[in-house]
């Protein structure tokens, strides 16, 4: 998708760092490491430069492959790794993937850039001491949305679930877990209790709205927002924050209801030819200047507590990239339910597709 400003981004990453009185200098490479990384990853996530710069600064050449949700990063590595050293799973699929035995445990020994992040993110449920992950970033779900096509601020998942009034301008994420997790929302359950009932009535609500949807975009409904084919998409904060940058016509809603909490994590999958490579890459992206410059070219909320204070207010108070305590309270982090509940999943969201 079409990229913000380079010089608004780079002077706002430049004040922040003059204010700390930082000076910048690139990692160095670690003996072990040599070669090619085959690195996995979403769309618009990762900084203009920093592979680029990681292969000046290691001599390690990054092959990058993009894929559109978890569903596919999943789907890829299901039946045997086709070759990728590094992968950035969310919090619930890194949960699945070390349940199926798929994850390599980190050495955090040639992780010494782990030192940077937040005491906050070292113990988390899905994946406790951080045995298997280091994060990479976090952040909400919402609606994304053109101001000039819209009454007032849409605030309800309702308005992308139950209502009629944007017909045919409606985009919904591709991914089947998301999509029906937003309408319990809109229930009133948790986005985690997955009772038959509960599916079930997701499922229906879905259908039943169907014929208002535009497309089940596959991570890209900020491109649909920016080429006018839609007016309310859902979407990830920093997808839209990247095109509010572009287009002061659109902005970012989290609904009442509450949203999914998520965090994204690097992490090496079973079978990659170069574990050491994939090490050293994880390293370099949690550098300080490194991670300040990615979070900033991106709009997603770090976890890197030292990248943070490279950055100035302008990303550290956008309520955008950080959202409020009343938010956080409302929403919730998504907690992997087991092969039994997925199946039933993805059987509602088949029949989902499949309907008229």
């Amino acid at each position: 998708m079409p990229k913000p400003s380079i010089s608004i981004r780079r002077r706002r990453f430049l004040q922040g760092a003059a204010a700390v009185g930082m000076s910048f200098s690139l990692p160095k490479r670690s003996a072990a490491a040599s070669g090619k990384v085959n690195f996995y990853n979403w769309d618009t996530y990762i900084g203009e430069t920093t592979l680029e710069d990681f292969t000046k600064a290691t001599g390690i050449e990054v092959q990058y492959d993009l894929f559109a949700d978890n569903d596919e990063l999943f789907a890829k590595l299901r039946n045997g790794n086709p070759g990728y050293d590094l992968i950035v799973p969310s919090n619930d699929y890194v949960e699945r993937m070390i349940s199926a035995d798929m994850l390599v445990p980190l050495d955090h020994s040639k992780i010494p850039n782990m030192k940077n992040l937040d005491p906050a993110f070292l113990d988390p449920a899905h994946d406790p001491g951080r045995k298997y992950t280091v994060p990479y970033m976090w952040g909400t779900i919402g609606i994304g949305y053109r101001k000039s096509k819209v009454k007032s601020t849409p605030d309800s998942w309702a308005a992308l679930y139950q209502s009629d009034e944007y017909a045919n301008h409606i985009a919904l994420l591709g991914e089947a877990q998301t999509v029906m997790q937003m309408a319990l929302k809109l229930m009133g359950k948790s986005l985690n209790d997955w009772t038959d009932e509960n599916i079930a009535a997701a499922e229906a609500m879905i259908i039943a709205q169907k014929k208002n949807i535009t497309a089940f975009a596959p991570d890209n409904g900020q491109d649909l927002l920016l080429a006018g084919e839609v007016d309310l998409a859902q979407e990830w904060n920093g997808d839209i924050q990247q095109a509010m940058d572009e287009d002061d016509d659109i902005s970012y809603s989290v609904p009442k209801e509450g949203t999914l909490i998520w965090e994204d994590a690097l992490a090496i999958p079973k079978g990659g030819p170069n574990p050491d490579g994939a090490h050293e890459l994880i390293n370099y992206l949690l550098d300080a200047e490194v991670g300040a410059k990615i979070a900033d070219f991106i709009y997603y909320a770090t976890p890197n507590a030292a990248a943070r204070k490279l950055l100035g207010p302008e990303y550290n108070e956008n309520p955008v990239i950080f959202p409020s305590q009343e938010t956080l309270e409302k929403s919730e982090i998504s907690i992997y339910p087991g092969q039994e509940i997925i199946s039933k999943i993805d059987a509602a969201w088949t029949r989902i597709k499949a309907a008229g």
